[in-house]
């Protein structure tokens, strides 16, 4: 390089200086660990926002994953999202990412200058469909590297209430009892209450493999790490995985990944409707993430209000419910259904109870039904689609309530009928109810390995006659 060139370099150089004084720097603070109790880390000398992700370890060791979930004075709270084998007190906690200069000084997409890149990134893309990972974007099905995906924040910004486009359109679930009697439209959210045991897995396969949907995003959440092959293999199946992402954060997890794991699944569920597909969204279960919390805000200290919850944990399920649903206006759409575990079969679990004035209706599966070997154990009586009237036609309302009325008659006087103690002529609806109760379990009722098309389950309906 010539000695002409040499102005021009310094110039540039100084240049570079004076863009560089002019960022905002904040200073990078670096903390050290004094007290892990259970499953809290404290940390002193550390200042990042709640949700800051920050590395926890001893020099020359591989750290430990903490998110920032509380602080108290200078004392800030992290919650590993690994194990804590290997800390000891003093170790370093440094917030991530650590800013790096920029390859020109400056530039507007320096790290300071985006206050979201201290919060958690994990890969979404294209890449996802038909492979299964885990809470951290890693694959779980060697099937290789993922490939497309590219690191984005699981935090968006939440739509508008008035910008989203109502639910108008009938969803073809491929189940008959919900086609037909709790019909569901596109963007919906619901509820599906069930204790242990009720068959909810094996609905929420039908739905993966029969729903008319582009995109299947499943989140296994605090269950049975023997169950993710299971729900993979024999219940979603090749032709179901094919178009599915599957995120599993089981229930030897820690809590912090197991809620990251259901805010994972949403965030890519978001991805997909953001780009105009139409994406059905299972989460497996609505439960557990409130567990989650609930584990987390005990292990900092906030105090317990019902049946051992605090109150952040009825404040995470709307945040994590208003996520999915329909999109901008001619955009694509997020139809959801959470399974709700209810204790005991108590209808009246707090998290059942705060999941059902959140949702747009709830499914209730009965043991008492999957028992006496009617599947899918749908209770119609206890179940409701608060859409069904803006999706569903006249004639199929007209019958569904016809249906209903019949349903209720019967097993009101179910006791007496069994008995012997009823006498036909005496009630013309009941004479009614009791000729069509064959016919109406039969709809009812349906195999698997069946699909049920939204029009002939409607058609089956109306054909109903006493």
């Amino acid at each position: 390089m010539t000695t002409l060139d040499r102005p021009q370099r310094w110039e540039r150089f100084l240049d570079d200086l004076g863009r560089y004084a002019a960022l905002r720097q904040p200073l990078e603070m670096e903390g050290s660990l004094v007290r892990v109790t259970g499953l809290v880390l404290e940390a002193t000398g550390v200042r990042a926002p709640v949700g800051a992700v920050c590395a926890v370890g001893m020099p020359g060791d591989t750290p430990v994953t903490a998110e920032v979930v509380g602080f108290d004075g200078d004392r800030a709270y992290l919650m590993p999202t690994g194990e804590l084998h290997g800390l000891a007190s003093g170790a370093r906690v440094v917030p991530l990412p650590v800013p790096q200069l920029p390859p020109r000084l400056g530039a507007e997409n320096h790290p300071w200058r985006r206050s979201e890149d201290r919060g958690l990134h994990l890969p979404i893309g294209e890449g996802l469909l038909g492979r299964v990972i885990d809470a951290h974007g890693q694959p779980m099905d060697r099937g290789g590297p993922l490939q497309v995906v590219q690191n984005e924040p699981m935090l968006r910004r939440p739509i508008n209430a008035m910008d989203r486009d109502p639910v108008r359109r009938p969803l073809d679930t491929g189940v008959r009892a919900i086609n037909a009697l709790l019909t569901v439209g596109r963007g919906q959210r619901l509820g599906l209450f069930a204790g242990t045991g009720v068959g909810k897995s094996v609905l929420l396969g039908m739905m993966a493999r029969y729903t008319e949907a582009d995109v299947i995003v499943v989140g296994l959440i605090g269950e049975r790490g023997r169950e993710v092959k299971e729900f993979i293999e024999d219940i979603l199946g090749e032709e179901g995985l094919r178009r599915a992402v599957v995120v599993a954060a089981p229930a030897d997890a820690p809590p912090l990944v197991r809620m990251q794991g259901a805010s994972y699944a949403t965030a890519i569920a978001e991805h997909f409707r953001d780009k105009g597909q139409h994406v059905l969204l299972l989460m497996d279960s609505l439960t557990r993430y409130a567990m989650a919390q609930r584990e987390i805000a005990l292990a900092i200290g906030e105090p317990p209000a019902t049946k051992g919850y605090p109150p952040s944990c009825f404040a995470k399920l709307p945040q994590l419910v208003e996520r999915s649903g329909n999109g901008l206006a001619g955009g694509g759409s997020i139809t959801a259904f959470y399974t709700v575990l209810t204790e005991g079969d108590d209808p009246q679990d707090p998290i059942a109870d705060a999941a059902r004035g959140i949702l747009d209706g709830h499914i209730v599966l009965s043991r008492e039904l999957a028992e006496s070997g009617h599947f899918p154990a749908i209770d119609v009586e206890r179940s409701i689609s608060r859409v069904m009237n803006a999706v569903a036609a006249r004639p199929h309302l007209d019958a569904a309530r016809r249906a209903r009325q019949w349903l209720a008659k019967f097993n009101k006087a179910r006791d007496l009928i069994q008995l012997g103690a009823y006498t036909p002529g005496a009630d013309a609806e009941l004479d009614a109810a009791v000729r069509v109760h064959p016919q109406l379990i039969a709809l009812l009722q349906q195999d698997m390995h069946e699909p049920a098309p939204l029009g002939a389950s409607s058609a089956q309906l109306q054909q109903l006659s006493p």
